[in-house]
Order: C-alpha cells, then sequence, then structure tokens
C-alpha cells in the first residue's frame, strides 16, 4: 500500500490488499483506515432496509455502502436512497461530496450515542435530507435536519420496525 501522511479514498478503493476484507472500511479524521466487522444481522437489516427503500421509492435508488466526503473524512453509511437526478450529477466520483437524500446506519452494539450524532451531523452538512438509524432489533429512528421526525417525511410509509 502508497505509505503517505494521508490516504485518498481512491487510493483505498485501489488498493489490492483491501479488496478482499470482511469488513466495512471508512477513514477518520486524520485519514487511517477504520475497519467495522458485518455481523450477520446488520447484514441482513441493511439489505432489508435497501429493498424496502427500493420498492417505495422509485424515481431513484436505494445504494449499499457508498462513499461520501466529510468533513471527517470518508463515512459510509450501511444504505442510502439518491433520486436519479443526483445520481445523475455524482455518477462519475469515486466518492461523493455530497450526501445523497437519505441516508441510513444500522446500528450495532458497539457503536456509542455521540459516534452516531457526529455522522448524522455530518450528513446534514453535506446535504442530507433526513438520516434515519436502525437499532440492532431493527427500531427505525427518523431524522430530519432540525431534529428527530415522527416518521420519514421523504418516504412517509416507511415502516417503524423492520422484521427479520
Amino acid at each position: 500500500m502508497l505509505v503517505r501522511d494521508k490516504l485518498t479514498w481512491e487510493e483505498v478503493c485501489s488498493d489490492p490488499s483491501l479488496r478482499d476484507l470482511p469488513f466495512k472500511i471508512e477513514l477518520n479524521r486524520l485519514n487511517q483506515i477504520v475497519m467495522s466487522p458485518a455481523h450477520p444481522r446488520h447484514s441482513r437489516l441493511q439489505s432489508k432496509i435497501a429493498r424496502i427503500l427500493g420498492n417505495l421509492l422509485s424515481d431513484g435508488e436505494a445504494i449499499v455502502e457508498l462513499a461520501i466526503e466529510t468533513e471527517d473524512s470518508t463515512k459510509v453509511p450501511d444504505v442510502v436512497w439518491a433520486s436519479k437526478a443526483t445520481i445523475a450529477r455524482r455518477s462519475g466520483e469515486i466518492s461523493w461530496l455530497n450526501a445523497p437524500e437519505i441516508c441510513v446506519e444500522v446500528l450495532s452494539p458497539a457503536n456509542t450515542t455521540h459516534e452516531m450524532d457526529e455522522k448524522r451531523s455530518l450528513y446534514f452538512e453535506r446535504g442530507a435530507a433526513e438520516v434515519w438509524l436502525c437499532s440492532w432489533d431493527g427500531n427505525m429512528t427518523f431524522y430530519g435536519a432540525e431534529g428527530k421526525l415522527k416518521n420519514s417525511v421523504f418516504c412517509p410509509t416507511f415502516p417503524d420496525t423492520i422484521v427479520l
């Protein structure tokens, strides 16, 4: 791997030694690689959220693990939903410079409230309309830039619980 003071997301993506890791990779504010192991429950929740979003919102696409550049380096939400217009504007980017309309994080038992508050803030700073959190038990919490929502404004029929 190329050794430098700071890695770029493009370098991470092109490094053959990082291709087949069984972990989700992000970069922290120091541009250091942060890896999170994927638990099967986490993967199933992620997959189900993407399927439901794709079925409910037809004018765009649900995307799993899309890289977004933030003030705290590269973050990779578990699921996002982007309109066709957003996808057309961003399609050539290695990592998106702006967040799509919806960013979803599936929480693992190790995630802290502070960590999720920070990610929410970073996604809103990059233009997300909503940020959703899915608990380990499948309970959904929806946020707009002004705070917690009773349900999603962007996708009001999205269920408040994901059943596995």
